[in-house]
């Protein structure tokens, strides 16, 4: 079997396991028409990677056989529509008035933001806030890179968007994370493309102040 169907095999190993609950080696086997060896090597490979776990139960007659499950870690790889209701709520809000609570809404969460990771950039020079600044939108998933411009600013690059599709709906989003990085740079910064109005990254372009 080739890394490919191994791949294949284990997916549907954790598809039965999330539609039918709890089972056995046999009781996958049998789903799988593979003999008992090839599911305990699949199953170790999934507990090996956090994805599966087991319970020993004990029977009237006979050895004691596991039982296998899901772990939490493993609602993750199956289909989520979080977006998808977020927008439902977003669009239900600014039917009532016109975007004014959608408004308060991204404004509170840039707020938010602000206060979690204004502390990191307490007396850092503007170079190493920029590279603080990309270091937490990467660990959000924006897949940043970041350079000094010859002009002695800088130029933030992200070539990913997770809320992309709250984004493309609600220019809020974006307006909001461009305070945000004004407010945690504490100089100007100006956005001069963006993925949500059809570029190919959100550029950011950072102001050095004359001071620093």
């Amino acid at each position: 079997m080739n890394g490919l169907q191994d791949t294949s095999t284990r997916k549907v190993i954790l598809t039965l396991l999330k539609t039918k609950g709890s089972l056995t080696v046999n009781d996958l086997a049998k789903e799988l028409a593979i003999t008992e060896m090839a599911v305990r090597r699949h199953i170790n490979t999934l507990e090996r990677d956090g994805l599966v776990a087991s319970t020993v139960i004990r029977q009237a007659m006979g050895r004691p056989t596991n039982q296998y499950m899901l772990t939490p870690a493993s609602d993750e790889l199956f289909p989520k529509n979080y977006y998808g209701l977020t927008l439902d709520l977003l669009e239900d809000l600014e039917a009532e008035d016109g975007g004014a609570t959608v408004t308060k809404l991204f404004q509170r969460r840039k707020e938010k933001l602000l206060r979690k990771y204004e502390g990191r950039m307490d007396g850092l020079p503007l170079r190493a806030r920029v590279a603080e600044l990309a270091e937490i939108q990467n660990n959000g998933g924006y897949m940043v890179s970041w350079k000094e411009v010859p002009d002695g600013g800088f130029e933030l690059l992200e070539h990913n968007c997770p809320i992309a599709n709250v984004a493309n709906r609600f220019e809020q989003a974006c307006q909001c994370e461009l305070q945000l990085f004004k407010d945690l740079l504490g100089v100007p910064v100006e956005r001069t493309e963006c993925l949500a109005k059809g570029g190919m990254k959100c550029t950011y372009v950072i102001q050095q102040n004359a001071a620093e």
